[in-house]
């Protein structure tokens, strides 16, 4: 890729994604855009993966994994007292250089595969919903799974803002967020009944390895102790009741996993911050596959990112699809949007 283009993911990154939710990486994304030599590093990322988050989660599983270097003091991560970012790009660029070969090998070998437990805070509200629609248990099929902590969102504990609690009550892990625009949705007290549950991603993230474990919580920004601490918690929730995950094409083996499937659920397929990582065929085929199964049973699928940064539900209850615009969700889960809109009847799908 052109490193003009390569610097314009940067500085997208720097506006969009880390304004406000991280200096140090804010920082560091602008002066990147701006180095031909780091450029020129970033493009060894593997293809199809977000090169930010590669090259600064890289460097981020280096600092973690205990290498010792003058960089590793500005890293809230790493120490209790962080040097001022605005001072810390000469040694990130310097621990890059010394890195180097290490920072390639991991952005040709990893996936960006974060698993932001969070989301389950816009994610319940959605279950929620369909379930009041179908009155039905839930089967659920998450593509790009990796470990694997967002499909246990019913086992976790959630708030917005008031003093009502939902979910399970008793989890160790509560999740907080906040209706940002819009009105807050109504909310069952309890989780919705789960019949099935299925993840799949080209590269399961084995919670038991250490290297797997590691690459996900660099993938946590550094200023983040919280998200780290729910990670910590998911993943002991994780081992308790360890959902069913298969390594392999999510949109090619859809067909397969949504048969095995009890045939009396309500189906629900979803993805978050994963369809940026699809080529577009690959999104058509994803839709396509959808529709057909909403031929033979009752489907919906959650998502974002495969037309814009929106939240989105598209679902086909008794033969008739619909297609919903949820708002806009923030990436780490703090936020989301919350007013159903722009739906429409796309017609009798049915051939049941």
């Amino acid at each position: 890729m052109e490193q003009n283009k390569i610097a314009a993911k940067f500085l997208d990154f720097a506006e969009l994604e880390c304004k406000g939710s991280s200096a140090l990486y804010e920082f560091l994304a602008i002066k990147v855009a701006g180095n031909e030599e780091l450029l020129q590093l970033s493009s060894h990322a593997r293809k199809g993966q977000p090169i930010p988050n590669l090259l600064l989660g890289a460097v981020h599983q280096l600092l973690l994994s205990g290498k010792t270097y003058e960089l590793g003091n500005f890293y809230p991560s790493i120490t209790e007292k962080p040097k001022q970012v605005e001072d810390s790009f000469s040694s990130f660029l310097d621990f890059c250089r010394t890195y180097r070969k290490e920072i390639i090998a991991t952005m040709q070998e990893k996936l960006v595969q974060t698993n932001e437990v969070r989301r389950c805070a816009y994610l319940y509200p959605l279950f929620c919903y369909i379930q009041k629609k179908t009155g039905r248990s839930l089967s659920l099929i998450e593509i790009g799974t990796s470990a694997g902590l967002q499909l246990l969102w019913d086992q976790y504990s959630y708030s917005y803002g008031g003093d009502c609690s939902y979910g399970n009550k008793a989890s160790a892990v509560h999740l907080s967020s906040k209706v940002r625009q819009g009105s807050m949705p109504e909310l069952l007290d309890n989780a919705p009944p789960v019949a099935s549950r299925v993840g799949v991603d080209l590269h399961v993230s084995d919670l038991k390895e250490e290297e797997d474990a590691l690459w996900l919580k660099a993938l946590i920004w550094p200023e983040h102790q919280e998200r780290l601490e729910t990670f910590d918690k998911a993943v002991k929730q994780f081992s308790k009741s360890p959902p069913s995950l298969i390594e392999g094409d999510g949109v090619s083996m859809l067909e397969e996993l949504a048969a095995q499937a009890p045939s009396a659920s309500t189906l629900c397929i979803f993805h978050t911050h994963v369809a940026n990582q699809m080529p577009r065929k690959v999104k058509e085929e994803l839709q396509q596959k959808v529709s057909a199964i909403g031929r033979k049973r009752d489907v919906c699928h959650i998502y974002n990112n495969i037309y814009d940064r929106n939240l989105h539900l598209d679902y086909v209850i008794n033969g008739v699809g619909y297609a919903e615009t949820i708002g806009e969700t923030d990436g780490h889960g703090r936020w989301f949007d919350w007013g159903v809109k722009g739906c429409y009847l796309q017609g009798n799908v049915s051939s049941k």
